[in-house]
């Protein structure tokens, strides 16, 4: 437990660096997603050691929200896809690490461009019937945000999931309550997220601290335990954007918005070093 706390606490660093530097990019969601990307990745997925693009054998991840692309760099490059050095390159032109995760320049780890919201869940359901086709037991992971789900495309491949039993699959929806204009709910309330799931044929599981170690552990253990039952398996993950560093927690300010050079030095300590820095 010590361990994975400590690469959390080294994964916030990454963000708030890469994101400063460039003056660039989201580290709200990435922030808040930080403990369940390092759980996903240390624990609970079964990963090969190389990375192969068809990902057979093997549980995949896709993240649908691309923008919290810094905290899916950072826990791809501490969990040995690429080497930590890169993370210098974050946002610059010609690197491997655009703001958007892409495909085109080759990085190990990403499987498909993202950002596009409402798009990962279509992706997700699509590698998850490949690996039936292909008699791979794995699981298929994705993550999406909670104001993605305003977008259209997602409640379609939730029915579709549903009418063609499709268990391989669990599906995180963060739940921080934020999106870059303000509240969820004073954008565009969309009611019972967890009664929308299970009326289109969905498993749901809580996890009600999404930024406790444990809890996301035995949440997404006991979310695995339901998976090849017949029904899509749902995570509704209730974070905190920003977490971790005080001023940017309760609000929806730093979505998109990079710290100063005080700010970054504030937030450091907040978060002293544990692995070490790039």
């Amino acid at each position: 437990m010590l361990e994975l706390q400590q690469l959390t606490i080294q994964v916030r660093r990454d963000i708030l660096r890469m994101v400063h530097k460039v003056n660039s990019g989201h580290p709200g969601g990435s922030l808040g997603c930080a403990e369940f990307l390092v759980v996903l990745y240390s624990t609970i997925m079964n990963r090969n050691a190389k990375f192969e693009m068809n990902g057979y054998d093997e549980d995949l991840f896709f993240l649908s929200n691309g923008h919290i692309s810094p905290v899916f760099y950072s826990v791809l490059a501490r969990s040995g896809y690429f080497d930590v050095n890169e993370l210098n390159t974050f946002r610059l032109l010609n690197s491997r690490l655009q703001g958007h995760p892409t495909t085109h320049e080759g990085l190990p780890g990403i499987r498909i461009a993202s950002g596009s919201l409402g798009q990962g869940m279509s992706v997700a359901l699509g590698a998850a019937e490949a690996k039936k086709l292909n008699n791979d037991s794995r699981i298929v992971y994705s993550l999406h945000g909670d104001g993605e789900l305003q977008e259209g495309q997602n409640w379609e491949a939730m029915m579709y999931a549903s009418a063609k039993n499709i268990d391989n699959i669990i599906a995180t929806i963060d739940l921080n309550g934020k999106q870059i204009d303000g509240a969820t709910d004073d954008v565009l309330p969309m009611g019972s997220i967890k009664d929308k799931f299970e009326s289109f044929g969905w498993l749901v599981v809580e996890i009600n601290n999404g930024n406790n170690i444990q809890d996301i552990i035995d949440g997404m253990s006991k979310a695995k335990s339901l998976t090849n039952n017949k029904k899509p398996v749902c995570v509704l993950l209730k974070t905190m954007m920003g977490n971790g560093v005080d001023f940017m927690m309760h609000t929806h300010a730093w979505h998109g918005k990079a710290p100063n050079d005080d700010q970054l030095e504030s937030a450091l300590k907040q978060n002293p070093e544990t692995l070490g820095d790039y």
